[in-house]
């Protein structure tokens, strides 16, 4: 715990790294091989680590105790977290898992759904509510929740419209920034607070007909006025990690869009966090008709700048073939 902690210090901090931890971020890449780089940017769900035995559980405990994976999602408990982080401890350079989990509106504690915060306009109880799902995240071993969802929505078709703020951009924005604030609390990484992730990046909300993975089809001046304020506002209250979206922009995935992912969000605003992918949504490129196959998939995914491979296993799968080809580029890997 106290060794992921300092992990999560160090990301705190950037990109004002101080010269030491720079140094040894460096000397600590400078010694992984490269199927080690890969492993950290591989998150897999550890439903089956906390359960009877299976091959799969022990094919995933090997890949932690080889250092081939970099976070674990829906594995919490003080009992589960410690226990799988001691395998990834014994790993050749004894990285730390980070442990995630969608905290959406609240851990033990429930609170109401954040469309109904945000209609109270209470901006200091919305914080106050994430710090208190923060500190009981924390202490169940969970480094990282999948919120704030800062989703612009106006088509009350769409399912997942409860997860946000609703329909206004200004105040999904202050919303926003309360959530971020509230989760990540005064110093990242200390007991009572957790990673936050902006999600779904960008324009999810807007998904054609209201229906969930849909593409979306929207002018850059909605783009811009609209939908990318709220995710502005949690870059600038620091928000540790942003998560991209299933769907389409103007015919591009957002989780293969360079122009979401390193023009505007890495490039424009110099955000100095890391960009998870949704469930399965690099691999779902191939489904879109925008890569050819897997191997294509991840390799246009690191392009665009999606840092983390959340359970498609294209990453782990591809990556150690593509960057000694020329076909996926190494600085971008050490990048990510």
């Amino acid at each position: 715990r106290q060794l992921a902690a300092r992990v999560l210090v160090e990301l705190a901090q950037a990109p004002a790294l101080n010269p030491a931890t720079e140094a040894r971020i460096t000397a600590l890449l400078e010694q992984m091989t490269l199927t080690e780089k890969v492993g950290q940017l591989n998150q897999y769900s550890g439903r089956e680590l906390t359960g009877p035995a299976s091959a799969r559980k022990e094919n995933q405990l090997l890949a932690i105790r080889s250092g081939q994976v970099g976070s674990m999602l829906n594995v919490k408990g003080v009992r589960d977290t410690r226990a799988i982080q001691a395998e990834a401890l014994k790993s050749r350079l004894h990285i730390p898992l980070l442990f995630s989990l969608d905290v959406i509106h609240g851990y033990q504690t429930t609170f109401p759904i954040p469309l109904g915060e945000a209609a109270s306009w209470d901006l200091a109880a919305i914080r106050q509510g994430a710090h208190v799902a923060a500190r009981e995240a924390a202490a169940s071993g969970i480094h990282w929740t999948f919120a704030p969802m800062v989703d612009v929505a106006r088509d009350p078709r769409w399912g997942r419209v409860m997860e946000g703020a609703g329909e206004d951009t200004y105040l999904g924005s202050q919303v926003a920034r309360a959530r971020v604030l509230g989760f990540q609390g005064e110093q990242l990484g200390g007991t009572d607070a957790v990673m936050a992730c902006a999600k779904h990046f960008a324009g999810y909300g807007a998904a054609l007909a209201g229906r969930d993975y849909n593409a979306v089809d929207l002018s850059l001046q909605q783009l811009w006025e609209v939908y990318l304020p709220p995710f502005k506002a949690a870059a600038d209250a620091g928000v540790a990690t942003f998560m991209n979206s299933f769907n389409t922009l103007n015919g591009v995935p957002a989780t293969g869009n360079s122009y979401l992912q390193r023009d505007i969000l890495k490039g424009q605003w110099r955000y100095p966090g890391f960009v998870v992918s949704d469930w399965g949504s690099i691999g779902e490129m191939v489904s879109w008709g925008y890569a050819r196959d897997s191997a294509d998939a991840a390799r246009r995914a690191l392009a665009a700048g999606s840092d983390m491979d959340m359970e498609s296993d294209a990453y782990h799968r591809y990556l150690p073939r593509l960057v000694p080809a020329g076909q996926a580029d190494g600085a971008q890997l050490d990048e990510a």
